[in-house]
């Protein structure tokens, strides 16, 4: 969701589609990596598109010629593969090459929080108009409030010569994958080298309760089996067993011969 975007991206809908999807690059790296956090997602935002106030897009928008030239790139994967950090090195390493799209949301503003920076705040019948008009590339529902990355926010990330990253999970990646009219991103999972190795990176944080590491170990699975199957859309899986390796390799198929 841009835990799109993509700060939010997640979503609940439809079932990706085994005959148009690739068969995966399976590449095996080698080192723990813990994930940065914020509020709403346990997921790293660096960059948004602007510090100034913007009205939030109620409309359904077409997917712009820029999305050709910058192709989105979603990266998805458990809690604790290190997504957060390795895309923390990227937009260091690139400053202007990459962005994460503004996403909308029907909760309401917390603290300081401005309409357009860390979200677009609209209402609950906006929201659901976008949905059926197809104007979010992906989106979902988390404690009563919706939440979703819209076409158009997307495009704003490619108008401005930048590659937007969706960083969302697995509802999401359906989602994205299976939308009528957005053109096909391209797919890195980031996953850990086991489960024991999942779980020690999880308790090791010291952050979360026994249920919710336990809710996140069952989310891992099933996202790693996903990730495997012949229904996933994934271009490349990357496991994360050593961190520099890792980073390496994830930038080579982000950047490519750039890297």
């Amino acid at each position: 969701m841009p835990l799109t975007p993509a700060r939010l991206s997640r979503s609940l809908l439809s079932e990706a589609r085994s005959s148009r999807l690739p068969t995966p690059t399976l590449i095996h790296l080698t080192s723990p990596t813990r994930r940065f956090k914020n509020a709403d997602l346990d997921t790293f935002r660096p960059f948004t598109t602007t510090t100034t106030t913007t009205m939030a897009p109620t409309t359904p928008s077409a997917p712009s010629a820029s999305l050709t030239k910058h192709t989105p790139i979603v990266i998805s994967g458990p809690s604790g593969a290190g997504k957060s950090t390795i895309l923390k090195r990227l937009f260091d390493e690139y400053p202007d090459r990459f962005g994460f799209s503004i996403s909308h949301t029907t909760r309401s503003p917390r603290g300081t929080e401005k309409d357009g920076v860390e979200y677009y705040f609209v209402s609950k019948d906006a929201f659901l108009r976008l949905v059926e008009e197809k104007g979010f590339v992906e989106h979902a529902q988390f404690g009563g409030n919706h939440y979703g990355t819209s076409v158009q926010a997307v495009n704003d990330i490619a108008e401005k010569g930048r590659v937007c990253i969706l960083d969302i999970e697995m509802e999401g990646v359906k989602q994205v994958a299976n939308h009528p009219t957005f053109p096909r991103p391209r797919f890195l999972f980031l996953q850990p080298p086991s489960m024991e190795v999942l779980e020690q990176r999880l308790r090791s944080r010291a952050t979360d309760t026994e249920e919710a590491i336990l809710k996140r170990l069952n989310q891992a699975r099933v996202e790693m089996e996903f990730a495997h199957s012949g229904q996933a859309p994934h271009d490349k899986i990357v496991v994360n067993d050593d961190l520099e390796t890792a980073y390496q390799e994830a930038k080579q198929f982000v950047v490519g011969n750039e890297a």
